[in-house]
């Protein structure tokens, strides 16, 4: 059975102004009001709640050297949110994190770091790979969220309690960034797959799908959805949109084939702020009810 777990984090993204906050943390009131929950639950889909993140914080000033942005509030929620997710998936349910900012994925690593070698699928319009080793920028993990989860961080959120790397490197396939993606080399070369969007587009997402399901392990990976992979022609409402993504179908697509081999699954970085009149809200839930319905229906038995 599906279960639906809001996760309203913004805590991973800089501000989109001084003093400013994201608006990712409205993303999963916005889906609810556009219908996800609804339709998910008439399909017997169970709403497991909201594990609430701490406050944000525009740090910049007086965050130390050698930290992210928020970071404490960060791994509090990570640790909280991943004892969620591991309960969920104890009691046989397939979870759907709705968030929220893709620092969330640190949550699922801590769930799964206790699994063999736990598989990653990652669709994202970005790498995700900054880290210490390859910027002097590094502050925002939602932009490194990654390259965190594989260990390629401060050990301070990539090595929380222990427990990393969260994700087995060779068993990692990231879909979807642009060609132009200033990490797309170094992913290449340390993660068991990298398709970006334009090779995805041109190959099919049935081939695409089955590339990554193979790397990831055959069944019980953990399945990360940042709502940018898409063109924004099609979805705008994300902080950083970038031109050559998928169209919803090619996404919904995508997502069919993943979904019943992933232990759960997470949706991050739509931005309702950027959504005045709630049509990016209506398509994203469309998207994820056609795309995710049978989420787990491999690993949990429907």
């Amino acid at each position: 059975m599906i279960a639906l777990l809001s996760a309203p984090s913004n805590l991973g993204l800089r501000p989109p102004e001084p003093g400013g906050v994201p608006g990712t943390a409205k993303a999963p009131e916005a889906l609810r009001e556009a219908g996800l929950y609804g339709s998910f639950q008439s399909a017997g889909a169970l709403d497991a709640g909201v594990v609430l993140p701490g406050r944000y914080v525009d740090d910049d000033h007086t965050r130390p050297s050698g930290r992210v942005r928020n970071e404490e509030a960060i791994v509090d929620h990570a640790r909280r949110l991943g004892a969620r997710i591991s309960a969920l998936i104890e009691r046989g349910h397939a979870p759907l994190v709705l968030g929220g900012d893709c620092s969330l994925l640190l949550s699922a690593g801590l769930a799964l770091a206790v699994r063999p070698a736990p598989g990653l699928i990652h669709i994202d319009g970005h790498t995700d790979f900054r880290h210490p080793g390859n910027s002097d920028e590094c502050a925002s993990l939602a932009g490194e969220d990654l390259a965190a989860a594989i260990g390629l961080h401060w050990p301070a959120i990539a090595d929380i309690d222990g427990l990393g790397p969260y994700f087995a490197p060779a068993r990692t396939a990231h879909i979807g960034c642009r060609d132009d993606d200033e990490e797309l080399a170094e992913a290449s070369a340390r993660l068991g797959l990298v398709i970006p969007a334009g090779v995805a587009m041109g190959r099919g997402m049935p081939e695409t799908a089955a590339a990554a399901i193979t790397v990831a392990g055959g069944s019980g990976y953990w399945l990360q959805l940042d709502v940018d992979v898409l063109d924004p022609r099609w979805m705008p409402a994300v902080d950083s949109p970038d031109p050559g993504g998928l169209d919803p179908d090619e996404l919904v697509g995508l997502l069919r084939a993943c979904a019943p081999g992933a232990v759960g699954a997470s949706i991050t970085v739509f931005d309702p702020d950027l959504d005045p009149d709630g049509r990016y809200a209506l398509l994203l839930a469309r998207i994820l009810r056609d795309g995710l319905g049978e989420l787990g229906s491999r690993v949990h038995g429907g």
